[in-house]
């Protein structure tokens, strides 16, 4: 059985496609596209996943949709007869649910694929969030929550995944919703872009909790994991607030309310510096942010019990949280899979239809490489049609034939201090480059973060770099013993290793880090390790392989991401490129 998930019409278009329970691909739309969080209908996604399948439309036996219209229109109905919102409003929802009708004539318009003959289902928007977590994860039982801005008329859900089966017992409706809150925050502080909230989680260590009172007036914690927002400080549930740029990326007008500017202070433009004032509201949104989020998860604990929760939807991105769990509620094992956001929900819709069809749980995500890989032969045939290029740019090629020779090679260079573009095996699935796609430097270096942020990713200096430790050795690194494969809970650096490694040490102490495997991807593990050997640290700095655009897919996208930028080394699959000249800082 084949069946085809989607988000489509939506931030982060994504398809997956699943054969039999097991998932086979999946991927974003912006992975190709080139435009983050591109919203619309993810057709180069599914062209790849067919491809990858060895399938067309025509032998997909089921489409699943992350989004179903039917879900909570009572409460919408009551909404809309009580609250009155603007026709903006209505219109821009109502248009949102006619794009989504189109999913199987678009799906049918794909070149030469023929046309889909199974069934079309619609789930849930946070069902598929709740799916994607749990039906994926390695419990059998487990609380599961999800937590996002808005889908299907609802912001939160929480309940027991149990076997093949999920209940909900809660969900908070629109217009209360703790992605809006932090959302809001964001564009205060002057960071104006969809998915811009991972900014203020990395600037909050640098502020102090002073605007916590006035912050808590915004979002106020209710009995049996409820919250509601007070609707003074906002405009989202009265008017339209987004729309798509003419790329098909999402944009979102100002949430906030002047009531807000009242209570905080005025916004800051995005061409303003950054102030403590700043620095501070940050901190303390982060604060109220965790107080509301660790509250849902400890009257679910009170509900079900349990040592295991899954958590999903876009708020799940917030990684500092995520590592406070274990010690503020009960649960002792935290599993939140690759995409927790939106584009996860392809996945979660699709393995919720296999499960309501019948099928029995058999795959585990604990990996997140299902994205097109190339050969070491289209490697060479990129650098073929660059060569050009890569001459004038003073490079060297080498090619390894021995992969043990490869990784000590750059294990070495890293060793020197030289950034490396790391370009291997299948493309990451989710917004964290994890190994394949990545930027690697030595985490030893203290002055490698300036140097990244100014000459390669360029951007806020504020903002941390992430380590991939092996997992054997993460406990005698961070405070925590757990698996974190996707570089999606922040721990606690052991005080006495801080000074070790400067440059994935947050100025709070803390690290995002990834724990990395043999099992789940030899190649990058092999060179981690051999990193250890020579200098006694058993991790390596990882930043996404990127320069303010989506992660690269391509070979040739690896090669002008490259060129175009500082780096010293690019490894592509067995070949290494090298630029004459002294590794950069040196």
């Amino acid at each position: 059985m084949l069946i085809l998930g989607l988000n489509a019409h939506h931030a982060d278009a994504a398809a997956c496609i699943i054969r039999d329970g097991q998932l086979v691909a999946a991927a974003e739309e912006e992975r190709f596209r080139r435009i983050k969080h591109v919203s619309g209908f993810p057709e180069q996604a599914v062209a790849w996943c067919l491809r990858e399948a060895g399938a067309t439309i025509a032998d997909v036996d089921h489409v699943a949709i992350n989004q179903d219209d039917r879900a909570n229109r009572l409460a919408k109905l009551h909404y809309l007869v009580r609250s009155r919102p603007s026709p903006g409003l209505i219109l821009e929802r109502f248009r949102n649910r006619q794009q989504r009708r189109s999913v199987v004539d678009q799906l049918n318009g794909l070149p030469g694929a023929g046309r889909f003959q199974g069934q079309f289902h619609r789930v849930e928007h946070h069902l598929a969030h709740l799916s994607s977590a749990f039906h994926v994860s390695p419990f059998r039982e487990a609380v599961a929550l999800s937590v996002d801005g808005f889908g299907d008329f609802a912001s939160t859900a929480w309940g027991f995944g149990r076997g093949t089966d999920i209940t909900i017992a809660q969900r908070v409706l629109f217009p209360h919703s703790l992605g809006i809150f932090y959302q809001a925050i964001t564009q205060l502080l002057g960071f104006p872009n969809y998915g811009d909230e991972y900014k203020v989680m990395g600037l909050a260590p640098y502020g102090r909790p002073r605007f916590v009172q006035e912050i808590r007036q915004l979002v106020q914690s209710r009995s049996e994991g409820r919250f509601t927002l007070d609707l003074s400080f906002f405009r989202h549930h009265h008017e339209s607030i987004a729309t798509l740029d003419t790329n098909g990326a999402p944009v979102y007008d100002r949430l906030y309310s002047h009531q807000l500017e009242e209570l905080l202070g005025p916004a800051r433009r995005a061409s303003e510096p950054l102030e403590q004032r700043h620095r501070d509201l940050a901190h303390s949104a982060q604060v109220v942010y965790e107080e509301v989020f660790l509250d849902i998860l400890r009257a679910a604990h009170a509900r079900f019990g349990g040592t295991q929760v899954v958590l999903a939807g876009g708020c799940a991105n917030n990684s500092v949280a995520n590592g406070k769990v274990r010690r503020a509620t009960p649960f002792r094992q935290v599993y939140v899979h690759a995409a927790p956001g939106d584009a996860g929900g392809a996945i979660g819709a699709a393995f919720a239809v296999w499960h309501a069809t019948g099928g029995a749980r058999s795959f585990v995500m604990d990996h997140a490489y299902w994205g097109p890989a190339f050969t070491d032969a289209d490697c060479l045939a990129a650098m073929d049609r660059r060569a050009r290029e890569i001459e004038e740019a003073g490079c060297t090629v080498t090619h390894f034939a021995d992969e043990g020779t490869l990784c000590d090679h750059t294990a070495a260079a890293i060793a020197a201090g030289q950034v490396v573009g790391w370009f291997q095996g299948h493309m990451e699935w989710g917004p964290r480059a994890l190994g394949n796609r990545s930027i690697l430097c030595d985490p030893r270096r203290g002055d490698i973060k300036d140097l990244l942020n100014a000459k390669i990713k360029r951007r806020e200096s504020f903002r941390p770099f992430a380590p991939s430790v092996l997992a054997d050795s993460a406990p005698e690194w961070f405070e925590e013993d757990d698996q974190v494969p996707f570089m999606m809970q922040v721990y606690q650096v052991r005080h006495e290793r801080r000074s070790q490694i400067p440059a994935v040490t947050h100025v709070d102490g803390s690290g995002r880090l990834q724990t990395v495997t043999r099992a789940a991807n030899p190649r990058y593990a092999a060179l981690i390790e051999a990193f250890h050997r020579r200098t006694g640290v058993p991790m390596v700095l990882n930043t996404s392989f990127n320069e303010n655009e989506p992660v690269v897919c391509t070979p040739d996208e690896a090669l002008s991401c490259f060129l175009r930028t500082k780096m010293d080394v690019l490894v592509l699959e067995n070949r290494v490129l090298a630029r004459q000249k002294a590794p950069i800082g040196l």
